[in-house]
């Protein structure tokens, strides 16, 4: 599947339903809307300029950004994301990052979860740290996070000495 594709598999398609099927008429409008829609995303991506490439082809980062280009085609008000800067580049999961802060300025909540900590700390404003599936600690705003980030028990588990 191409970039462009990706994208599209993330809208609810009217013309997939068969009984919409028989009336292409009504649901063309909304498809070319669609695909209108995927390219302002591919924009604000910087992606683009790689609608036609096969997703396969793309860097683990601009897969990153793929994938959230797929989330945004669903107008959330929430992204999950689990490890997005995985294996990326530090360029390119900054970059990541702050597509993140200006989507969360346009309304758009986001959960991470990260443990490229050297990265993620200068983009978060609240940070829990789970061990065992339980919070160990939480922090909000720059002080909040120092705080978690000094815990003792934060610092035995994850950090070290």
């Amino acid at each position: 599947m191409t970039v462009l594709e990706n994208l599209l598999i993330g809208e609810i398609n009217p013309g997939e339903n068969p009984l919409n099927a028989l009336f292409y008429k009504k649901w063309i409008p909304k498809e070319e809307e669609m695909v209108e829609k995927a390219f302002k995303v591919l924009e604000f991506l910087k992606l683009s300029h790689l609608h036609d490439r096969k997703a396969g082809e793309l860097s683990g980062g601009q897969m990153k950004l793929v994938e959230i280009g797929r989330a945004l085609m669903t107008n959330p008000k929430m992204i999950v994301m689990d490890e997005p800067i995985a294996g990326v580049a530090p360029g390119l999961a900054h970059d990541i990052f702050n597509h993140v802060l200006e989507l969360k300025e346009k309304g758009i909540t986001f959960l991470i979860i990260e443990h490229r900590l050297d990265i993620v700390l200068n983009y978060i404003d609240h940070l829990y740290v789970m061990f065992n599936g339980q919070i160990i600690a939480e922090g909000r705003g720059g002080e909040g996070i120092k705080k978690v980030l000094s815990d003792p028990k934060v610092v035995e588990i994850y950090i070290g000495e």
